[in-house]
């Protein structure tokens, strides 16, 4: 560090001991409070204990619709930790954090569409069966047939 780097750090006000502690100088990184992680924890918890409650209980009959309606909630859910948890937003990192996240959750899309048509279509991909010989029946040494 020259010395005039270092002058002109050492002239910078960073405002310590003055009780302004909320400056951070355009910082754009997440500031996470006790307050953001109480809330994300809380629907957190909701957010388990729904859907549990519906399975246990059997609210829902229909397994389809279960199915449906229990992804929802973890889609949800998936957004809750996102948001409060990992600080993801379009403003942080200029946006390029949101940006990789799109396309993973993109990316993921089609590889698990990908995979539930392949598991869906499997059995009509298959190669038929083949037929299995009838076992061979044994007769004891020895003897015969006249």
């Amino acid at each position: 560090m020259s010395a005039a780097q270092h002058t002109a750090h050492a002239g910078h006000d960073h405002h310590h001991g003055h009780g302004d502690h909320d400056d951070h100088h355009g910082d754009v990184g997440p500031h996470s409070s006790l307050r953001d992680y109480t809330i994300g924890f809380v629907l957190s918890v909701i957010l388990t204990a729904i859907p549990f409650w519906l399975v246990m209980a059997k609210v829902i009959a229909d397994r389809n619709t279960a199915i449906l309606v229990l992804g929802a909630f973890a889609v949800v859910q998936i957004l809750v930790h996102m948001v409060y948890f990992l600080h993801m937003n379009g403003k942080v990192e200029g946006g390029w954090t949101m940006l990789s996240t799109i396309f993973t959750v993109v990316f993921v899309a089609i590889a698990i569409a990908g995979t539930l048509w392949v598991m869906f279509h499997m059995n009509a991909n298959m190669m038929p069966e083949h037929p299995t010989p009838a076992p061979a029946t044994h007769e004891a040494p020895g003897h015969s047939t006249p």
